[in-house]
Parts: C-alpha cells; structure tokens; sequence
C-alpha cells in the first residue's frame, strides 16, 4: 500500500454543522442564518474555512452524508489555491435524505454495502477529485458488514495502493469493540485501516482504552464530538465544566476541547464549530494549560455510555 497522507494539525474543522440545514447540535437556532438556503449555508462553510486556514487548520472533515459538505470545500479549494496543504477526509456509508429540510423523517440512511461504497466513491470523486487525501467508513460499529466484506476490502486496499488513506469512524456505545475488530482487518497479511475517528469527550470516554491501542498499532486517532453536540458548550456546560473555565479564564469549549488534547492518543481533535467566533474559542484549547486538580473535576463528568448514546439519540434535528 501506498505511504498514508494523514492530517498532521492537532485540531482539524468537521464541517458536519454547516454542510447542511439540520443537524443535532443545540443552538442551531443562535449559530446559523435565519435563513439556511444553499447560497448561505456555502458561504457561512467557506467563511469557516477561511477562518480556520489563517489559525493554521489543515485538516477538514466532511462526509457524503453532511448534505453539500463535499460541494462547500471543493468549491473552496478551487478558489484557494494557496490552500494546497490542507488534508481533506470524507467518510461514505451514509446517504442524505432530507432534501434540504429540517422537517424530513429521516435525515440519512446507512449503508455499509460494496455498492454504496462505489456509487459514493464516484461521487465524491466528481466534487473533490484527487485533493481527498482520507476516506473513511461511516460510524462503524461492531455488526457492520464493512468490518467482515472481503470484497469491499479488497476494493478499499485498491484505493490505498492509489494514494488515498482509508480509516474509519465509530459511533454508539460499542465503539470500543468496534475499533478492536477494524484493528483486526487485514488484506494481504497488512492492516487496511490508517485512521479511526471516534467520538470521546468529558461525557463520553468509553473507548478510551481501545483508542490508545489502536494508537500504538500506528493508526492517526481523529476524535469528533468533542464538545458532546453542544452539551459542553458554555449554555448547556455541566457545573463543574464552568467551574473550571472560570479558574482558567476560557471558555467551556476551549475546555472540554483541552481535556481530550491532553489524551496521549489524541492525534487529531475536531471542531465542529458553526460560527468564526466558536472556531477561535475551540482554537484556544491548544493553549490551554489544565492542573491535575482540574482534570480530576472534569473526569467525575463521565457518563454510562448506553446513557449518553440514548440521549444523543434524542437531540431533534433543528
């Protein structure tokens, strides 16, 4: 397989939140435009993008399943051609369904099948070409068929061999055994995956262990949900968060965002940020210096993983 082009910058931009009108995230409503049409969702991503370039962003992660995330960043790397350094990701395995609604009944639809990853690929292709660099399953968990398809692997190590770095996300309260059994896939007696991206936060540590094994297996660790889909945000923040951003003079999201930084593991930490003003706070968890004392306060913050996956599973699309 070809040498991997993974991102290097500690904290990348996931343009989950503005690739598309509805989304999970509480405060949708105070963060994004009255008015969500195409023209201002892509201009509200590119002003991000912007933004985060001139902090020194280089890594970007959208998905097939973010409505127009793929479409935003092309068009944004065709217009920034100084922007050749950025490391773009993408993920198949869902599709979107919501037609640009915030009211559809179903927003996206999984599918981990061999066909769902060759009409996805060719799309994601068309809109980003040879500028994607990581292309990754879309929340694996530990039924999925893409972990046990020896054809759709064997199709991903095609891909690799051509240059494109292959990882994988995980979701739910699984994802633990999860990344153990991608560790696990091989083709050809050689790991297929380079990269896994899951979600750990203050509220969520539970594949913390698996994480750090599949660190020392040598695959880059990408964390999203950092912020716990605006749970950890300064509106919604647990006491004991506040607390600690008070003592530090940041913001809960500098933070929360801090405390996953400080994971040894940790090689690439998301900002799923909506407006510029949210991007430089999250940029100030790399600065942010946490004592022991603090760390200890913001452990005690840690769910049972089934209940913090049954709430999440409640947020409404807005």
């Amino acid at each position: 397989m070809a040498p991997a082009t993974i991102p290097t910058f500690r904290i990348g931009l996931g343009l989950a939140a503005v690739g598309r009108p509805g989304y999970i995230n509480l405060g949708r409503e105070r963060d994004l435009p009255a008015e969500r049409t195409v023209d201002a969702m892509r201009a509200r991503t590119h002003e991000l993008l912007d933004a985060a370039y001139a902090q020194g962003v280089r890594y970007v992660d959208a998905a097939r399943s973010y409505g127009r995330s793929e479409e935003f960043l092309a068009d944004w790397l065709k217009a920034r051609p100084d922007a050749g350094d950025v490391v773009v990701g993408s993920k198949w395995g869902y599709t979107y369904t919501a037609d640009w609604s915030t009211e559809a009944e179903h927003h996206e639809v999984k599918d981990h099948g061999l066909a769902t990853y060759e009409r996805q690929r060719a799309e994601t292709d068309a809109l980003l070409g040879d500028r994607l660099d990581l292309y990754q399953i879309h929340s694996v968990t530990p039924d999925s068929p893409a972990l046990t398809d020896e054809r759709l692997h064997e199709r991903l190590a095609e891909a690799a061999a051509a240059g494109v770095t292959i990882g994988f996300s995980t979701s739910g309260p699984a994802q633990a055994d999860a990344v153990r059994a991608a560790l696990a896939v091989t083709v050809d007696g050689e790991p297929l995956f380079r990269t896994v991206q899951s979600t750990f936060n203050l509220l969520e540590t539970s594949a913390a262990p698996a994480l750090a094994e599949a660190h020392d297996a040598g695959l880059t660790v990408i964390v999203k949900e950092g912020m716990a889909n605006g749970r950890l945000a300064g509106p919604h923040a647990p006491d004991a968060l506040r607390a600690v951003a008070a003592r530090a003079s940041l913001g809960c999201d500098a933070v929360a965002l801090a405390f996953v930084l400080r994971r040894p593991w940790a090689g690439v930490v998301l900002s799923g940020a909506a407006t510029t003003g949210q991007l430089a706070s999250n940029l100030r968890a790399a600065a942010a210096d946490l004592d022991e004392d603090q760390l200890a306060r913001l452990d005690a913050l840690a769910e049972d993983p089934r209940a913090y996956w049954a709430r999440r599973g409640q947020l409404p699309w807005h």
